[in-house]
């Protein structure tokens, strides 16, 4: 990546100018950077973002200036099947910013010397400012810090959500969850808050398997040196009742089916590379009543869900705060990015 000065064309109609006052870092950031995902080029990264709104475009209904923002990836127009069956993540407008990384409404609004750069997830908050269409805002209260406004449009939606949306019977029973980064650290809190039983958390970082042992985990497992699957087969005596999969690698979410007891069902978050494949052994999947399922997005409908959990936060219900890792100054984005790579716990903060 490289720090540049772009031109920012204003909103058009049904658009908003914010002006961005942090961003975490994700590993999806680090998929597109790689060219594990696809994106057209050149690109502004960033999707995890909050900020005050400055300008607005004819026709915006849903925000005003002064009005502070969260950055969503999946924008919903509201009306489709899915928006009104509470899944906005399965909005085709989604597709718009994944396939033309750009804005809904057609074209991008950066460019420098003539020439266009795109939008990530039509968000595009590793920046000073962004102009976004209106579909992927939402807008929240003021007194809500900025760097935790960030993180729960991203991580903490996507890593609770999973838990309250697709494990809803999860009191008392027993959840393993493979990565113990900002979703996977967001999932501890949802299972703990629920009364998940025994909450497994398995990771390669130490420092990370000891942030999840403060926010509720009840066991760890070092992936480095002990086998995940026997470990939880030994602590449940006889398999997970679900296992939340936040890497997205099919080593991971191989060895999360082995571990689940029979009737169990493995949620599987984490994105993998362009054109990786999975595959599972056929008879242990039947024979054992097992589940594997895919939850984009915490499979959460963001709108109600997004606000429901800063009000879990500020009535001191869920320890957001202790999620956040480092702030970086934005000129610094290649060294947050090394940093979410090796050692940070919980998420880097971009702070432009």
């Amino acid at each position: 990546m490289v720090l540049e000065d772009l031109d920012l064309d204003s909103p058009g109609p049904g658009e908003v100018r914010v002006r961005v006052e942090a961003a975490g870092v994700c590993h999806s950031d680090v998929h597109y950077l790689t060219g594990a995902l696809p994106a057209r080029t050149p690109i502004v990264l960033g999707h995890e973002g909050a900020g005050i709104v400055d300008e607005v475009g004819e026709g915006v209904t849903s925000c005003g200036v002064g009005d502070k923002v969260v950055f969503t990836w999946r924008p919903r127009c509201g009306e489709c099947e899915f928006c009104l069956s509470g899944r906005p993540a399965q909005c085709a407008l989604g597709g718009v910013h994944g396939k033309f990384n750009e804005l809904l409404r057609g074209g991008t609004r950066l460019s420098k010397n003539g020439q266009r750069y795109h939008h990530l997830m039509g968000d595009s908050c590793f920046a000073e400012q962004a102009v976004v269409s209106q579909e992927s805002l939402l807008k929240i209260d003021k007194d809500i810090p900025s760097k935790i406004a960030a993180i729960v449009g991203c991580a903490v939606i996507t890593g609770m959500g999973t838990v309250l949306n697709r494990i809803p019977d999860a009191a008392g029973k027993s959840v393993a969850i493979i990565g113990a980064g900002g979703v996977g650290l967001s999932a501890v809190i949802a299972a703990e808050l629920v009364g998940a039983a025994q909450i497994i958390v398995a990771d390669l970082v130490p420092a990370r398997l000891k942030k999840a042992r403060e926010l509720g985990a009840t066991h760890t497992i070092d992936a480095s040196n002990e086998n995940f699957a026997a470990r939880v087969m030994d602590i449940t005596g006889g398999g997970a009742h679900y296992v939340l999969e936040a890497i997205g690698r099919q080593a991971t979410i191989r060895a999360g089916f082995d571990a689940l007891r029979a009737g169990g069902t493995e949620i599987v978050v984490g994105l993998g590379a362009l054109g990786e494949e999975l595959s599972v052994p056929i008879n242990p999947l039947v024979q054992g009543d097992r589940r594997l399922v895919g939850a984009l997005y915490g499979s959460s409908n963001t709108p109600l869900q997004l606000p429901e959990i800063l009000r879990l936060y500020r009535a001191g219900r869920i320890p957001l705060d202790k999620l956040l890792d480092r702030s970086f100054p934005l000129g610094e984005a290649n060294q947050a990015i090394k940093h979410l790579q090796s050692s940070a716990v919980g998420r880097p903060i971009l702070v432009p």
